[in-house]
This record gives structure tokens, sequence and C-alpha cells, in this order.
């Protein structure tokens, strides 16, 4: 996994209390809702939303997730939920981490996005002039 503290978003969450199992801690697949709300966060923080984009005919879909779980989250507890972003082709490479607010590592991830244009597979070029700040 690519090793990055340079993030370009970051978006406080707190753990709510259907989000954890019988042992107290949260469920392994809810880390992907917080990598995914996360990414929405960015889009529309970028000035590009979701809606905006299936509106254009613009939908970037997931191809492949990394993920590296590293410390647990319990009821309650807050995580501070990172992203950058950077460009592999036509493939948008999310490197997402999370963190407990004293800097403890929780999960570590890469996130690989294509982009559909018109339900096509395309290089997603209108969101890479949206992120191209970020880029």
């Amino acid at each position: 996994m690519r090793n990055n503290d340079n993030y370009v978003f970051e978006l406080p969450i707190k753990v709510r209390d259907y989000e954890i199992d019988a042992e107290g801690i949260v469920n392994n697949a809810n880390y992907l809702h917080y990598l995914e709300h996360t990414r929405h966060e960015f889009c529309h923080h970028a000035g590009f939303s979701f809606r905006e984009m299936h509106s254009q005919g613009i939908d970037p879909v997931l191809r492949k997730v990394e993920i590296e779980y590293l410390t647990p989250l319990g009821l309650g507890e807050e995580m501070i939920s990172k992203l950058n972003i950077y460009r592999k082709g036509a493939r948008f490479i999310f490197q997402q981490d999370i963190y407990k607010p004293d800097g403890t590592p929780v999960v570590k991830s890469i996130v690989t996005v294509a982009c559909l244009e018109n339900g096509r597979l395309g290089r997603g070029e209108l969101l890479a002039q949206k992120f191209e700040k970020y880029l």
C-alpha cells in the first residue's frame, strides 16, 4: 500500500450504535461505508457531487479495494477519515486512511475507481478536471 501522509481531505466521523457487533467493536464492513462516505464528501467538497456527476453521464465505480485493519473502534469513539487522490492511467486511486484523534492508525486502504461515461468505460477526463487541484 502507498504510504503518503499528505492528505487533501479529512472528515471526522463518530461510531454509531448500530455499527458495532456482538464483540462491541465496529463490524469490518462498516469501514467500507466510512471510506465511501469520505469519498462522497470529498467530491462534494471538490464541487462535483455524485448527483451532478450522474446527471452529466459520469458514474465512478469501484474497481478494487485493498484494506488493512489495524486497530478496532468501539461505540461512541471518534475517528478522522483522511483521503488523498492520484491517477494511474484512466483510474483514480484514493489513498484512504482512518485514524483515532490521537493519531493511532485504524485502517489503511487503497481504493481504485474507474469511470463510466454514458454507460461505457471512459478515461474520466471531466472528473480529472474537477479534481485537478487535488491530483
